[in-house]
């Protein structure tokens, strides 16, 4: 009986010493392991490159597990919002720099040191830096170049403009001798029109009522009412203007390299006839931009593990890697430097249009800023447009009531 009660002990014994073992294998794993929630928009068709970027970062730090969740891009901003008004956020979020500035103003976002922007192009992290302050990092960036149509500027007569002004003057012989339009300048989309105006530096409520302001939007509306521009200038998208380009009926379309691909599968006789130029520049000189970025949300529980995740994906190797695969353009100033941003041969259109996008990247300056209530600012300024070239109202009477509208969005 004893010996029956010994071993009924010892093996009770033993029992508990496995489950305590494995509770405490289990605790230290959790304590040792932090799990990163990494957000991304729409980059699932990338999946084999992000889960080896993440693969390598967890051999690289076996404390860090890196858990990846991709975002439709329409359900972005909506998903994004919930969660960091939530006490549990993603610790890292892909998004774009408006909506991150929106988050940054409610002081949603946690603020990154500067030290970390030291492998980035210098001119972009200052346009991310908000009130002096730094709340997100790029990851990517694109500048649009002029995709032409060769054969109907020999046809017109006449070269590639490098300005607006230049590209009004060859409007109208343009449309004599080919009866295409010069260009669908999509005005009305977006931010396009405010992007316009800085580079004449125009960029605040102070000055979009100047009299540099009105010779812009007094530009367009000369083009627009001498039928030099299409009529659809003031509502349809690139999309549309991309559709205009591949049938013939523009000679020039302003847009990242990417298109190029799109050009060439759906309208091979256009592409054949087609060359690159960099992108139309203003009275400043500069080229204006669009950037993907990273945020960590100020309720992340994982904010230094993010920012050293966030820093691999954009060191110099992983940036040109993603660059081969998406002909986007890298922040990483190291990677600018590479063979792939600089060289390219005779006949490869897609490699000297992303030469000429990477060299963009060297002047930006000024860059146009989001600022507090970016969108709203963007539908009044592109409500003015539309004003203006239908003629509504005096131009000056137009831009007097943009300039309050946009004063009181800031107030």
């Amino acid at each position: 009986m004893m010996k029956k009660l010994i071993t009924v002990l010892a093996v009770t014994v033993i029992c508990i010493t496995i489950v305590f073992i494995l509770f405490m294998s289990f605790k230290f794993k959790q304590k040792s392991q932090n799990e990163v929630i990494f957000w991304t928009l729409q980059m699932s068709d990338f999946s084999e490159y992000m889960n080896g970027v993440i693969a390598d970062f967890e051999q690289q730090n076996p404390g860090i597990k890196i858990k990846w969740i991709d975002v439709p891009f329409s359900e972005g901003e909506k998903r994004t919002l919930a969660s960091v008004l939530s006490d549990n956020p993603p610790d890292l979020i892909n998004l774009n720099p408006d909506f991150s500035a929106t988050l940054a103003q409610k002081g949603a976002l946690y603020e990154i040191p500067k030290s970390a922007g030291e492998q980035f192009v210098p001119e972009i992290i200052d346009s991310l830096t908000y009130n002096g302050k730094l709340y997100s990092l790029p990851w990517y960036a694109t500048s649009a170049v002029t995709i032409y149509n060769k054969d109907l500027l020999v046809k017109a007569g006449v070269n590639i403009p490098e300005t607006y002004e230049q590209a009004g003057k060859i409007a109208s012989a343009i449309k004599e001798k080919t009866g295409a339009y010069v260009l669908l300048p999509n005005i009305t989309e977006n931010d396009t029109m405010l992007k316009i105006l800085n580079k004449y530096d125009i960029n605040s409520y102070e000055n979009i009522n100047s009299e540099k302001s009105a010779e812009v939007f007094e530009f367009f509306k000369d083009l627009y009412s001498k039928n030099l521009i299409p009529k659809e200038s003031i509502t349809q998208t690139h999309r549309e203007a991309l559709e205009k380009y591949m049938s013939g009926n523009i000679v020039i379309f302003q847009a990242g390299a990417n298109f190029l691909t799109m050009i060439k599968e759906n309208a091979p006789s256009i592409y054949a006839v087609t060359d690159v130029a960099p992108q139309i520049k203003g009275e400043l000189g500069q080229n204006d931009f669009s950037l993907m970025n990273f945020v960590i949300p100020l309720k992340a529980k994982h904010k230094d593990e993010a920012l050293k995740f966030a820093l691999f994906l954009t060191d110099s190797k992983n940036q040109l890697e993603l660059a081969k695969l998406t002909n986007v353009i890298a922040v990483n100033r190291e990677t600018l430097k590479n063979e792939f941003y600089n060289k390219y041969e005779r006949g490869d259109l897609m490699a000297k249009a992303r030469v000429i996008s990477a060299k963009q990247l060297n002047h930006v300056q000024p860059a146009m800023k989001s600022v507090r209530n970016q969108k709203d600012i963007n539908n009044i300024v592109n409500a003015a447009v539309q004003e203006v070239l239908l003629d509504k109202a005096p131009t000056n009477e137009i831009l007097d009531k943009t300039a309050k509208e946009w004063k009181n969005l800031l107030q």
